[in-house]
């Protein structure tokens, strides 16, 4: 007997199986008790929305530059437009704004090409960007040579302090945290023990405190006539703290990895430091990203506090404008730029984070 066995065309999937109604159907209304709390949660929504949205876009005031022009009914985004400048740049001399924006292009740059998968040269850019770009950044920003005019540290403010604290403490805290990990897993006695104590003392001390130390008491015990610069002793302060937590960090994702991998790795002949250069750590690294970006961001948020030791970053030199008698009663459309400038640059690390955590399988999936 001869039997013709003949494939049937595909077919659409029901029209009850895709689409935005059945997604609804599906992750928001499919029972009695989902759809009450689906539709509670919806009508949550509109009551919180609606009026934000008719304060902060339909009703707001845009254009202008003195509080005359706000008309007192949505938010007064004159104020931000106003003072936009100074809350990037802080007290930095206009003139001068340019070297600001070039150091910042620049290393936008280096990171973009960092970033970018395929594009060459990156060891060398990562070496530019680690070694030759501070000292770059430095010269610029400061001045003194070259022919470009000093500017004090004092003067420097905003959003432009807020990163140069976050980039300088991310750069410093993670090979000091590297280094603190694989101490505190020494066999030596001594260095175990200075890295427990290091650790453990800095963990133990709220950053606050470490800034007033830094600022305060720190210059009791300089020699006469020797001064540290305010900036630099934050620099330190915030470097120090975040390179302890970040050693826990590293500690986490180096006792993820099976012992096996380096007794392998001695058995072929390899030192100590190959054996954690070229074998655990790139391993370890992988699995450590989520929380090296957690404490990242932990860090960028941090750096609001160096409003203690008179530094103003974003939010110091929102919460200075406030106190101007011309544009007293805008509080809360100046906390708001503050909280969504700090948003924008926290969640760009979170997306670029699960990006590397694709890219790099950290799941170890199958």
């Amino acid at each position: 007997m001869i039997h013709n066995h003949k494939m049937i065309e595909a077919r659409p999937a029901p029209s009850n199986t895709i689409g935005p109604l059945a997604w609804l159907r599906a992750n928001l209304f499919s029972g009695p008790i989902n759809s009450l709390f689906s539709l509670l949660g919806l009508y949550l929504l509109y009551l919180l929305l609606v009026p934000t949205i008719q304060w902060g876009l339909i009703n707001a005031d845009w254009v202008g530059t003195s509080r005359d022009d706000c008309s007192r009914e949505g938010a007064c985004w004159v104020f931000i437009n106003a003072r936009f400048t100074q809350f990037i740049y802080g007290l930095y001399p206009r003139s001068e704004l340019w070297r600001v924006d070039l150091t910042f292009a620049t290393f936008a740059g280096l990171i973009g090409w960092l970033m970018i998968p395929r594009l060459p040269f990156k060891r060398w850019v990562a070496l530019v960007t680690l070694v030759g770009f501070p000292v770059f950044a430095y010269f610029l920003l400061y001045g003194g040579h070259f022919g470009l005019p000093v500017v004090q540290t004092h003067r420097w403010g905003g959003l432009m302090l807020t990163l140069v604290l976050a980039v300088v403490g991310m750069v410093g805290a993670l090979p000091i945290g590297i280094l603190l990990a694989l101490g505190r897993r020494s066999q030596m006695p001594i260095v175990k023990s200075f890295c427990v104590v290091f650790i453990e003392f800095w963990r133990g001390v709220p950053l606050i405190t470490v800034l007033f130390m830094a600022s305060v008491m720190l210059p009791l015990f300089m020699p006469t006539g020797v001064s540290v610069d305010r900036l630099i002793r934050a620099f330190i302060g915030i470097t120090l703290f975040q390179s302890a937590y970040m050693a826990e960090v590293v500690r986490g994702g180096l006792q993820a990895i099976p012992r096996g991998q380096e007794e392998a790795a001695a058995a072929l002949g390899m030192g100590y430091w190959k054996r954690m250069g070229l074998i655990v750590l790139p391993q370890a690294l992988k699995m450590m990203i989520p929380g090296i970006v957690n404490t990242f961001i932990s860090l960028f948020k941090d750096t609001t506090l160096v409003m203690i030791i008179g530094l103003f970053d974003l939010l110091g030199i929102v919460q200075a404008a406030l106190s101007d008698s011309r544009w007293l009663g805008f509080a809360l459309e100046g906390y708001i730029f503050a909280a969504f400038m700090f948003w924008i640059f926290c969640f760009s690390m979170s997306r670029y984070s699960q990006y590397l955590e694709r890219k790099l399988h950290t799941g170890h999936k199958r």
